[in-house]
């Protein structure tokens, strides 16, 4: 257990619970620390609450109604709140752009309550801060984020942001994102809802939020002027399911596309892809792509975040920076099955190298626990991971 009388106490406060790749590490983490911890998720989209499926069965965790929202105006009477809620806790994690509310209370409020740890977890952006921080967005950062104890950030691209643009070199730990890699080894064993493998079909696929910032229109359009047998799943759910069922219709490609929604468990069916296409405005490190990777598939995206230093150095060449390549790129690939099996190898083997999620698992426990430690309420490691 954890040598304390009760099990660590966390409260974690997401921008949306809806499950992305923050999300799904987040839950990982919860899982893989079982009753060592007790849990409470708010989320600043309170509808937003879709990774809770993924939780495992035995864990902790509550959603509260009753808890101070992370969304509204700002004020010293919002903050107050904030900060009186995080006294019940042991440890505070905070994540993206929708928890920063919070992260003002505790720099608002620290010095006159005794208030836990709270470690910050930045993954990206959204489309309208892609290109361009907004700059009353930065000032609040800069002057939130030094009553952090880290900033946890998953790219080298972020890393260079916090330290540009939010002063927060000293506190900013890069940790990346990591899979359990030896499971996507194996061949798929679940379906993959609306897809029938037809013979000589190529399937292209892609995971993700169907949000804006992964501009899947933009993957539709592509996909569409490629032979007929090839084909587009796109995996996710979110807010942009119509536009881009719309954008299929618009290019007469609807009966090669097929969106089944969110699945659990990629290990159990991204195989079924003979190769994974990204097409966001923004990215850092993309679980998509490790998950990929760990599959054996090649990979195609912009030039965007660490993807091009993700990936394998055979791959490299198909993460282009402008549009025409990137069609190309689709083009070669779905035409070429044994370049396709070559880059997938290359790919294999860089993610056992370099994304295995033990790496993940102890640069976080031993980043929490030194919180904790810290501010005298634990010692000794507590997640469970040898």
């Amino acid at each position: 257990m954890t040598g304390r009388e009760h099990p660590v106490r966390i409260l974690h406060l997401h921008s949306s619970f809806s499950l992305g790749g923050k999300e799904a590490r987040a839950v990982r983490l919860m899982n893989l620390m079982g009753d060592r911890a007790q849990h409470v998720i708010l989320s600043a989209m309170p509808g937003a609450l879709g990774a809770r499926d993924a939780i495992a069965p035995g864990i902790k965790v509550n959603f509260p109604h009753d808890a101070p929202p992370l969304y509204g105006k700002p004020s010293l009477a919002r903050y107050r709140d904030l900060a009186a809620y995080m006294q019940h806790f042991d440890l505070v994690l905070s994540y993206n752009w929708g928890a920063m509310d919070a992260v003002m209370a505790r720099r608002v409020f620290a010095p006159f309550m005794r208030l836990p740890p709270l470690v910050h977890h930045e993954d990206g952006f959204n489309e309208d801060e892609s290109v361009q921080r907004n700059w009353k967005r930065n000032a609040f950062r800069r002057l939130a984020l030094p009553a952090t104890e880290a900033l946890v950030v998953p790219s080298v691209l972020l890393q260079k942001i916090a330290a540009a643009e939010w002063k927060m070199s000293a506190r900013t730990r890069l940790i990346r994102n990591g899979i359990d890699v030896s499971a996507y080894s194996r061949s798929p064993t679940m379906l993959i809802p609306g897809l029938v493998r037809r013979a000589g079909e190529v399937v292209i696929g892609t995971v993700a939020g169907l949000r804006k910032v992964k501009d899947l229109p933009r993957l539709v359009r592509a996909v569409a002027i490629l032979p007929p047998h090839v084909r587009l799943v796109i995996v996710g759910e979110g807010p942009e399911r119509a536009a881009i069922a719309a954008e299929a219709v618009a290019c007469g490609m609807q009966d090669r596309l097929v969106m089944p929604g969110f699945m659990p468990e990629p290990a159990r069916w991204i195989g079924h892809f003979d190769l994974l296409a990204l097409s966001s405005l923004s990215e850092q490190a993309p679980i998509a792509v490790i998950e990929a990777m760990a599959a054996g598939l090649p990979v195609i995206s912009p030039d965007v975040g660490d993807v091009a230093a993700m990936v394998a150095h055979e791959n490299r060449p198909f993460i282009p920076g402008d549009e025409a390549a990137f069609r190309a790129a689709l083009l070669r690939l779905a035409d070429d099955g044994a370049l396709r099996a070559a880059l997938g190898a290359a790919n294999r083997r860089a993610a056992a190298e370099g994304f295995d999620e033990s790496m993940m698992v102890d640069s976080y426990e031993r980043l929490y626990a030194r919180s904790l430690e810290g501010y005298g309420l634990f010692s000794g490691r507590w997640m469970g991971i040898d």
